[in-house]
């Protein structure tokens, strides 16, 4: 772990997308023919209680353990790609770029946290994403789950899962009593979301936080673990949105933004080909800098016209961006946008329309609270 950092807490989730029969959506986008994992975090958590989440969770030690290097590849990187030089004017985001054996540990931050993603969505769904032996897994499409005849009995596993919550070093020994490892090749970097200013957790607490991507054949079997998850969902991008413009469920900004990005894609093995074909890109670092105006909200982020040059990362600086104008006018008067518009909790609307950086693709634009899922800026 990157003990040096003093205003984030290092951290890794996952958007795991299952293959499902398509239905017929009332949205102009159709049929989708796979599902998104969302778990609901327990009223009592620390950070965003009640919101739907993505799986996943803070790196631990044992994520970073030297002990991975006996069960995984030996190769660079344990098989994983290497990700391509930035392009010019940009940086690899420091949460990837930091050297890990300065900080005593020989497992490269690209193997630690796919494998606290991995972890973390066993311990908070009870998925296993595992292949046999040494690996890397075979290349090819959506990842089929670990065969039944593999895992062993419910309730072992289910012992195991609790032993792996209570101490996070025990994931390492199932994987060996199992003859697996965590299957990091099926993570596909997306995106790496820093918690804004004034909208940390109890205690203060802010994340810098690598999310990936995992596509999977089919649904695995799913089981909340009604300690920090309170229930889970799996239902397709805009059907997500849907319920959080009923209200039914609560998202944060990055989730919604994320939704949205992967409106563009309605076939599982299109998603799959594209998180694949631009995975060893990278992507940018992101950290939203609040806007309040008169009557709401807007998160900028960078590329924005209103981003400023030097953001205030730390909040010791104590700036604070705000405005008597309206939210409207903040939109008539600006052309240069990568912007998340705040009315209230259940009314979000994403605003881009600069060129995505990394080959990635920029989200589709949905207000949550009167859909327009046909128009880009």
């Amino acid at each position: 772990m990157n003990s040096g950092l003093r205003h984030w807490r290092e951290a890794a989730t996952l958007l795991l997308a299952a293959g499902a029969p398509a239905r017929l959506l009332r949205s102009p986008l159709g049929p989708f023919d796979y599902e998104l994992l969302l778990l609901q975090r327990s009223s009592r958590s620390g950070f965003m209680p009640s919101a739907h989440v993505f799986p996943g969770g803070v790196v631990e030690a044992a994520d970073f353990s030297a002990d991975w290097l006996g069960l995984l590849p030996a190769s660079p990187l344990c098989g994983l790609g290497q990700v391509r030089q930035p392009p010019p004017g940009s940086s690899r985001a420091p949460l990837f770029a930091t050297d890990r054996e300065e900080l005593g540990s020989p497992l490269p931050g690209e193997v630690a946290f796919r494998i606290c993603a991995i972890r973390e969505t066993f311990e908070e769904a009870g998925i296993l994403l595992l292949v046999p032996g040494p690996g890397p897994a075979a290349a090819g499409g959506p990842v089929v789950p670990l065969p039944a005849d593999r895992l062993p009995p419910a309730a072992e596993l289910s012992e195991w899962r609790r032993r792996v919550q209570q101490e996070p070093a025990c994931f390492l020994q199932l994987c060996q009593h199992l003859r697996c490892v965590p299957n990091i090749w099926a993570l596909q970097e997306w995106s790496n979301w820093l918690t804004p200013v004034g909208r940390a957790g109890r205690g203060g607490r802010r994340y810098d936080t690598a999310f990936y991507l995992c596509c999977l054949e089919r649904r695995p079997r799913t089981e909340q673990d009604s300690q920090e998850v309170t229930a889970f969902l799996w239902s397709s991008p805009p059907e997500i949105i849907e319920l959080f413009k009923s209200e039914e469920i609560r998202l944060a900004p990055p989730q919604f933004y994320e939704l949205c990005r992967l409106c563009n894609f309605s076939s599982l093995r299109e998603l799959h080909k594209f998180s694949s074909d631009r995975a060893l890109e990278g992507c940018e670092c992101w950290m939203p800098v609040m806007l309040t105006a008169s009557d709401g909200y807007i998160q900028l982020l960078p590329g924005d016209e209103l981003y400023p040059e030097d953001p205030d990362y730390t909040g010791e600086r104590k700036i604070i961006m705000s405005t008597d104008k309206k939210v409207e006018d903040l939109m008539k008067g600006g052309s240069i946008f990568h912007r998340i518009v705040i009315k209230n909790i259940n009314n979000l609307a994403v605003y881009v329309n600069i060129q995505a950086k990394y080959k990635h693709i920029n989200p589709l634009r949905i207000n949550s609270a009167c859909s327009d899922y046909n128009s880009k800026l």
